[in-house]
């Protein structure tokens, strides 16, 4: 007798998206400095949407899909991010990743609260199964 696996959602599944998604959030994470290491947000399954809000006054944070992408400088690097603006400018952004990157312009770690839309879909996939944004163009 053969084996049977049924087959698991994968990240061209439509349907995933067009469903309500499992919440998840996290308030007042603190998220390192420029000259450190991005902070990387590990989801538990891949997402359909990702909403972050920076709680300080005193920085900006930026947020990439990758590290290299986020610690680009403004001089003419690699600038694959978006810059949430101090308390005034909480961005959601209509993607679907298994981990976001956030870096703090400023030298001292900044406070952010994060809300994502989760699929049914496991964030563990290889990268033959889903896309792999570590070097591709416009990520970093």
């Amino acid at each position: 007798m053969p084996n049977y696996t049924a087959p698991r959602p994968g990240v061209g599944s439509v349907g995933q998206y067009q469903m309500s998604s499992k919440p998840y959030a996290t308030s007042s994470f603190s998220v390192a400095g420029v000259g450190s290491a991005p902070t990387e947000i590990t989801f538990p399954n891949v997402t359909s949407w990702v909403w972050v809000e920076n709680l300080d006054s005193n920085s900006n944070v930026r947020i990439g899909f990758s590290s290299l992408g986020t610690t680009g400088s403004a001089g003419g690097g690699t600038n694959n991010y978006v810059t949430i603006v101090n308390q005034t400018d909480p961005h959601t952004f209509r993607v679907r990743v298994k981990s976001v990157f956030l870096l703090s312009e400023g030298a001292a770690s900044t406070n952010v609260s994060i809300m994502a839309g989760l699929t049914s879909i496991e964030s563990d996939l290889s990268t033959d199964e889903g896309p792999n944004y570590s070097g591709s163009s416009g990520i970093g």
